[in-house]
């Protein structure tokens, strides 16, 4: 090939897929390249709420119904029931000490469940990205986008007109006007134009180990029982968070027989635990932890493990005169949180965005220096707070506080948007709020010394006064204990904060499918 398009993107992961469907109901000439064959393993699998809002948003702005399904359980499991996924009804954290059994937690002291939705229908979801992944390729190539995989690409070399790929696969040769790079951290331009890496400032050096699994437990069979209480949730229909000094295990299952699991930990405990040693050290920590030990008991995994001896990865630049990253080849914090999906989906609307605004216009360098900025911003907002959980994970009062900021900004964002007033949520984690921003600064920076009970206690109180102009789902209510249910009241109360009124609040839920 020696081909000229108006957009190559490289890497074909759901995100590259999509900004590729976008640009070409935009008009633009578009070819989707891919080093690799579907299906192929991948993670990063877990939506959320401000995930499937952009996504349904994005797939209603850009004409695309084959995606539109994908933002919520129900409609997924009625249009691709062949494609698997897993159900997400929220997010569950379990502290653990390391070397001790899990025991009763009646006030739940040493857990977090924080509910995403009232019921299946319209929850969440976790992505097999084998098959997710797969199913956006071919809803490209039905759209008419070029597709080419098995391309290894082994150089860019840029013009003042455009950008030239060059690769292995017959001589393969391509020229665009402008390239997108979703290859992810440390990727195709990383290597291409010679980017350097910046560091993520107080993040801890980090290291991971995961694998898909078959044969895996449900975790509240092997807990004490909650008596005659009843979870907002079944807490294992959620991004299963198993947390502890040093580091957190997740647990994410699919509708398939599959569960994706692995471990994130400093360089600290990852060297105690020889994480490079893949299977033997899985086992090493199972063994660590009683009831994860018997959740795993049964399990075979289905992959090769992979060891990644560093996790976190920030590009010292985002975009160029006729090239840019998506954020997930910008750079990645931590799976902790699930933030991936939101941050890529937020890029590829603001990339879609320029490329509809502004091509071929004297802005369009500009638009994306802005687009750099914003995503360099909001990793680095992301990485703070997620910096702060790791310092507390041997305290989980102060884990749990910090992890309500989170879910505060998340929450008033994605009902924003559905309420059509995105420009009161304009930035991931709403870190340029002038309200919101500096008081989850000082609520993070307070946690480094929140050791006794008190300083615990002051820290609730403080994250309780930083959320309270975004606090729209009854969150940092101590009557909750911890669990928080999915309460339309919550909303409807917080009408004013959103700009709105009840009835417009009441009109919402109705459309969402809030009730069964």
């Amino acid at each position: 090939m020696n081909e000229a398009y108006d957009i190559a993107v490289v890497g074909s992961g759901f995100g590259g897929s999509l900004l590729a469907m976008i640009a070409h109901q935009l008009g633009r000439s578009v070819i989707l390249l891919e080093k690799n064959k579907h299906p192929r393993f991948a993670i990063g699998e877990s939506s959320t709420p401000l995930s499937n809002i952009l996504l349904e948003n994005l797939a209603t702005r850009y004409d695309l119904p084959g995606v539109a399904p994908l933002s919520k359980w129900g409609s997924w499991q009625k249009t691709y029931p062949h494609v698997a996924c897993g159900l997400k009804r929220g997010f569950t954290f379990y502290h653990h000490v390391l070397g001790e059994p899990y025991m009763s937690d009646p006030d739940h002291q040493r857990q977090l469940l924080v509910a995403a939705s009232p019921h299946d229908r319209i929850a969440d979801t976790h992505w097999y990205r084998a098959e997710v992944d797969h199913l956006f390729v071919k809803e490209a190539q039905k759209l008419g986008v070029q597709y080419l995989d098995e391309v290894k690409l082994l150089s860019a070399s840029e013009s003042e007109s455009e950008i030239r790929l060059q690769g292995c696969r017959n001589n393969f040769s391509v020229r665009a006007q402008f390239v997108v790079d979703a290859t992810g951290p440390r990727g195709f331009l990383h290597h291409a134009l010679a980017l350097q890496e910046a560091p993520l400032p107080g993040f801890p050096a980090t290291q991971a180990l995961f694998s898909h699994f078959t044969g895996v437990a449900r975790f509240a069979e092997q807990i004490p029982d909650h008596g005659s209480e009843l979870p907002p949730y079944p807490v294992d229909d959620a991004a299963v968070h198993h947390v502890f000094d040093g580091g957190w295990i997740w647990v994410l299952r699919f509708n398939n027989g599959i569960t994706s699991a692995g471990v994130a930990a400093t360089d600290e405990l990852a060297g105690r635990l020889r994480l490079s040693e893949g299977p033997a050290a899985w086992q090493r920590l199972l063994d660590s932890l009683p009831a994860l030990k018997k959740l795993f008991a049964n399990s075979q995994a289905t992959q090769p493990f992979v060891y990644m001896p560093r996790v976190s990865f920030r590009s010292n630049s985002v975009a160029g005169k006729r090239w840019a990253l998506l954020p997930s080849a910008a750079g990645f914090v931590d799976p902790l949180l699930s933030t991936g999906f939101p941050l890529t989906l937020l890029g590829v609307r603001r990339l879609a965005e320029i490329i509809e605004r502004d091509w071929e216009k004297s802005g369009f360098a500009a638009s994306l220096q802005t687009y750099a900025a914003q995503t360099d911003n909001e990793l680095l907002a992301a990485a703070e707070l997620i910096a702060a959980l790791y310092a507390a994970m041997d305290r989980f009062p102060a884990f749990a506080s910090l992890s309500i900021l989170y879910f505060a900004a998340a929450s008033f964002s994605e009902s924003a948007r559905r309420l059509g007033k995105a420009r009161l949520a304009p930035s991931f984690l709403l870190h340029d709020d002038p309200h919101f921003g500096p008081a989850m600064h000082h609520c993070l920076q307070r946690a480094k010394s929140a050791c006794t009970k008190l300083e615990m206690d002051e820290l609730a109180k403080d994250v309780s006064r930083a959320i309270e102009r975004i606090n729209v789902a009854g969150l940092a209510n101590p009557d909750r204990r911890n669990w928080y249910a999915v309460d339309a009241n919550d909303l409807l109360n917080s009408a004013d904060k959103l700009k709105s009124t009840k009835q417009e609040v009441s009109q919402l839920l109705e459309k969402c499918g809030f009730c069964k």
